[in-house]
This record gives C-alpha cells, structure tokens and sequence, in this order.
C-alpha cells in the first residue's frame, strides 16, 4: 500500500532465528515534498521513536533504520491494534458524547453540520504533547492504534521535526490547558536530553538536521515557557482533513 508520503510495505526482520513483522518504508518509495528536503522521512520516523522513548510514554512503536529490498529505509514493529471503539470520530453538530472534547465544527457529506471530536484520554493526550514536540504535520485519527494491553501507540511520523511551525492533529481538544505536572518532568527531561551534549541530541544526530534538533528543543522551551498545550497556529491548517 501507498500512503501520502511515501510507499509503505509488510516485510518481517529476521535474525539469530528471530523474527517480527514490520512496516518498512524504503528511502527510494518517498514522494518528493515541497516542504521536505527528499530522502529524509524515513529518519523522521526513527526520530520520532527516539524522542518518545526520552519521554518514557513508549507512544511510538520500535523504528529503526534497515537495509531492505529496496534500500535503507525505516522498518517499525507491527502493532496489533484492537477492536476499541473510535478514538476520533465526527459525530452530529454539538452531539458531543460525554467523556469526549471537541475539536471542530465542519459541514460533512450532504452539506449536514458535524463536529469533530476525539476521547478525553490521558493516553491520547500524552500523543498530543509528543506530536507538539516534534512538529507532527499529519495526526489524523486512523495514525491511533490502541492496542489490547490498553496503550495507545501513534504512527506514521514521516513529516514531522521540520523547522516551520506545522502542527496540524485532530487531537486539538486540550488547547490551552495547562501543563500537568508529569508533562513538565517529562518536557524538562527533553530539554536536559537536547542539551549540546545530551543523550537525546546524540541520538538525533544523523537522522536529522543539526537546525531541526534545535528547532525541537525550541519548541520544548516555549512549551514549559508558557506552561500549556499549544493553541492551533494562525496561517496554517490546523487539522489534517478527512481527519482519519
């Protein structure tokens, strides 16, 4: 299958008489972008499992870079995702379910008003704060994958970490919260693991641009900064449609 970025395909890693199925999106299948410099989104994707596993969330699966059939590229651990009610859904206008936020109110098939909304979920929220940190252009609701040991994992991060501010995501519905007190330990822990020595820079080092990793720990001092969940940005779409 093919999915707006870049040719994503099922392979399975062997080793040592081990194996596990993957998701392996090889640098030769990426669609130039205009906002992108080429060949850089499979290290998007092994970058953003570096920063989630910093947080201590494990929000993405395992992504590493590999050499495959068709060159190197990202292979992610397959997840199995469980039959979980939605975490994103648009729903009637105003009909908002208990237990759920609001993003926005839209016009859906047949011109009927609809609102966008997705589960008040402390698991979605910490993929809401992750995708704020690096930049995530495209979080639509099908990149959730709740799994039957209950965690939420995000996926699909190949245009993330650029330098422009492009956060676009349905999970809008926190906007202007305060930060609670774990997400500052864990934003204060990123800011120490970026540091020009820090654990977390080496590990972005060559996946990748120096400016992008201090774009990042940018972003991480403006969140701790003004103490809340960003506000949709102004000048830039702010959620990715169809949302799912």
């Amino acid at each position: 299958m093919v999915d707006a970025s870049n040719a994503t395909l099922f392979a399975v890693l062997r080793r040592d008489g081990l194996e596990a199925a993957c998701i392996y999106k090889p640098r030769s299948g990426e669609r130039p972008l205009w906002d992108f410099p080429d060949g850089t989104l499979a290290g998007r994707e092994v970058a953003a499992h570096v920063v989630s596993e910093a947080t201590g969330w494990a929000v993405v699966p395992p992504t590493v870079l590999r050499e495959g059939p068709f060159g190197p590229g990202s292979c992610q651990l397959w997840v199995e995702s469980t039959d979980e009610d939605g975490l994103v859904d648009v729903v009637p206008a105003g009909a908002v379910p208990e237990g759920w936020l609001a993003v926005l109110d839209a016009t859906g098939p047949g011109g009927a008003p609809v609102t966008l909304v997705h589960r008040d979920d402390p698991r979605l929220r910490r993929v809401a704060l992750l995708d704020a940190v690096i930049n995530n252009a495209d979080r639509k609701g099908g990149h959730l994958l709740p799994t039957p040991a209950g965690a939420v994992h995000g996926i699909d991060h190949g245009v993330c970490f650029n330098e422009d501010e492009k956060l676009r995501t349905v999970l809008w519905g926190w906007a202007g919260e305060p930060l609670a007190e774990e997400e500052v330990e864990v934003l204060e822990r990123l800011d120490a693991g970026l540091a020009e020595d820090g654990p977390l820079r080496a590990g972005l080092t060559g996946l990748l641009a120096r400016r992008e990793v201090e774009t990042t720990q940018r972003r991480v001092r403006r969140l701790l900064r003004r103490g809340g969940h960003p506000r949709p940005p102004q000048g830039w779409p702010a959620i990715p449609w169809p949302p799912f």
